[in-house]
């Protein structure tokens, strides 16, 4: 690559970098800005933990955007400096310094322009993650205890911070079903790229013939809902069950019916929350969770016929995958959606599913 190519990836980057500046729309960001630092400097504002909170939030989330984008500028005006300070005069050194830079550079924009596509009314929001055994009995329960580990390392290596929720144990194996949230700063606006089929296809551990198996687990991806979003739920219309916690957590969690189960009647929504440590706060989470529900069926019926928060979950069996995992007779993952391939099978289980979801946000918009 010589300087002038090298000038030309600079201006594309740049190019990349002021699109995604426009989408954000930087005044609007700015005033709301304005907005939230009086909220902060009122007093009364901190009588209220949750609403403090909220408001802290946003306002960090628009603190950090303006300054990731103000540092990319002053990065594009760092590297044309020098490609114009080298076009004049050469040196291997800074030539190679600059190429490198403007390699980060271009993957910086290239994620950059991604994040501006997460304009959904939810996209910033946690996101509230459930898989689901389906055809394959253990086989397909150890798969779904394979994924949480895969979208856990994911998360980790994406700054989100996991919580399970709600966790149900195979009989011999594995997991057969496991909720659990992911919170961070656009969670939702990634992860959603996830929900759907995920099939496996493998030689059996559990199989004393060594044969080749082919395992279904579901993805549910949900926003979780904030207080702000109003969501009306009549008393009349749920019941909530407690019962005993099962699985790990010590002798309090089998030892007291803190574990809640909500069951909304006119959607038949049931949700469950056995994670934390008091009744309370299971209840408080389980009626997060059906919020979140509700909101996402209302958005799916309101868009039918396009792209809906929740997407419809196909019947867990062949034909309705949305990717492929396959460990014999050859590896390769497959999304069916884009098209994309990794055939790095470890890789991706161990949480590298970033090109994925790119690929599957950029063709989606």
């Amino acid at each position: 690559m010589d300087i002038e190519e090298s000038k030309n990836r600079i201006k594309e980057a740049q190019g990349m970098i002021s699109d995604a500046y426009a989408a954000m729309q930087p005044d609007t960001l700015k005033s709301r800005r304005a907005v939230l630092a009086e909220k902060q400097n009122d007093p009364s504002l901190y009588s209220d933990p949750k609403a403090a909170q909220a408001v802290n939030s946003e306002a960090k989330f628009i603190d950090d955007t303006l300054a990731r984008f103000d540092k990319l500028f002053r990065t594009v005006d760092d590297l044309n400096s020098m490609a114009e300070l080298l076009s004049a005069e050469a040196d291997t050194e800074l030539t190679e310094e600059l190429f490198a830079e403007g390699d980060k550079l271009t993957e910086q924009a290239e994620k950059t322009q991604i994040s501006a596509l997460l304009r959904g009314e939810y996209d910033k929001s946690n996101a509230i993650l459930s898989l689901h055994a389906g055809a394959g009995g253990t086989e397909a329960q150890d798969w779904v205890s394979m994924l949480f580990r895969m979208y856990k390392m994911y998360c980790e290596k994406s700054g989100y911070a996991v919580e399970v929720l709600d966790r149900l144990d195979g009989d011999e194996a594995g997991i057969k079903s496991i909720t659990f949230i992911a919170r961070g700063v656009n969670a939702y606006g990634y992860l959603k790229a996830e929900k759907g089929v995920h099939r496996l296809v493998r030689i059996s551990p559990f199989d004393a013939n060594a044969r080749r198996h082919t395992s279904f687990a579901s993805l549910e991806v949900m926003p979780e809902i904030n207080d702000e979003v109003t969501v009306t739920i009549n008393p009349d219309e749920i019941r909530v069950d407690t019962y005993r916690s099962s699985g790990a957590g010590g002798q309090h969690i089998n030892k007291t019916d803190s574990a809640i189960r909500i069951t909304h009647f006119p959607t038949g929504i049931v949700v469950t929350c056995q994670n934390e440590r008091s009744q309370t706060q299971n209840r408080e989470m389980a009626m997060t969770m059906l919020k979140s529900k509700l909101v996402e069926l209302k958005e799916r019926e309101a868009a039918e016929k396009a792209a809906s928060i929740k997407g419809d979950l196909k019947k867990i069996e062949w034909g309705s995958q949305i990717r492929s995992y396959v460990f014999q007779p050859y590896t390769l993952v497959k999304d069916h959606r884009t098209g994309y391939e990794d055939s790095d099978i470890q890789s991706v289980m161990d949480g590298d599913l970033e090109g994925f979801i790119i690929d599957y946000l950029k063709k989606s918009n």
